[in-house]
């Protein structure tokens, strides 16, 4: 669909020099076919219902890898307390729906004042989630490759139907995507503020973060190779040695039992 957006718009949304600067390709080629109608309307409300199931997705998301790190022992520990019942990180997600009322306070604010910062605020907000999405594709690809060489022998629930190719076509294009958003001058106020992220990541983890860890049941399935099942299953342990292969010899002192995920 983005190629046909890239070649076909541009001959029928007024050219490559007006798509080129629309925030709204595939938009402006629809009208350019159908005019200002129903059909155009239809197509705006379609997309209003994928950008939906993208904020729910992304909510979804940033929940469980808050809960996940915190677990591990990378986040504080008290972001991985889940509800008694539901079961459901709802820390985590508070926490990140604090975060972001924030940001929305800030570009409201600054709307307020007029100017042009608040549209870069938000710029610079969907720039860094697209620059870090498209890092996290090239790793997912990377990891997904590693898992089919050395883990064959693990339980697979879903098996892609294009394998290790697909892995390799879809992690180059991530990787193109990659040095293509760095080169461009509009995006690095996001890759600016991606960075900046992730110094501060590694800075908490070399003072506080790396004395807090955890093995998580992430770990132990990687330590011990999938070959005693999914952790968290009855009878699943790890050894000792194993958990202090993971953990620098048992530097931190912690144990492989996760951190209380409830009340």
């Amino acid at each position: 669909a983005s190629i046909f957006t890239l070649f076909i718009n541009s001959g029928v949304g007024g050219g490559a020099g007006a798509i080129g600067i629309t925030g709204t390709p595939l938009f402006d080629g629809f009208k350019g076919i159908f005019g200002e109608g129903t059909a155009a309307a239809l197509l705006a409300l379609v997309g209003l219902v994928g950008l939906v199931a993208s904020f729910f997705t992304i909510i979804f998301a940033y929940g469980r890898n808050t809960y996940s790190l915190s677990r591990a022992g990378y986040f504080p520990k008290w972001l991985s307390v889940t509800h008694p019942t539901r079961k459901t990180p709802y820390v985590a997600l508070i926490a990140g729906a604090i975060v972001g009322y924030l940001v929305i306070l800030l570009v409201w604010t600054l709307q307020r004042r007029g100017g042009e910062a608040a549209a870069q605020v938000v710029a610079a907000v969907l720039n860094m989630a697209v620059f870090a999405a498209v890092i996290s594709y090239a790793l997912q690809c990377a990891s997904f490759i590693l898992l089919r060489r050395n883990f064959a022998h693990i339980e697979r629930p879903y098996r892609s139907r294009w394998g290790e190719a697909g892995a390799y076509v879809a992690g180059t294009i991530a990787v193109v995507a990659l040095v293509s958003i760095f080169l461009n001058e509009d995006y690095r106020p996001g890759v600016y503020g991606v960075a900046i992220y992730y110094v501060l990541g590694l800075v908490y983890f070399a003072i506080a973060g790396r004395h807090r860890l955890v093995l998580s049941p992430e770990e132990e399935f990687a330590l011990t190779k999938g070959e005693r099942g999914l952790p968290g299953q009855e009878g699943f342990v790890a050894s000792r040695a194993e958990q202090e292969a993971i953990l620098g010899g048992g530097e931190s002192g912690s144990s492989s039992t996760p951190p209380p995920s409830s009340g």
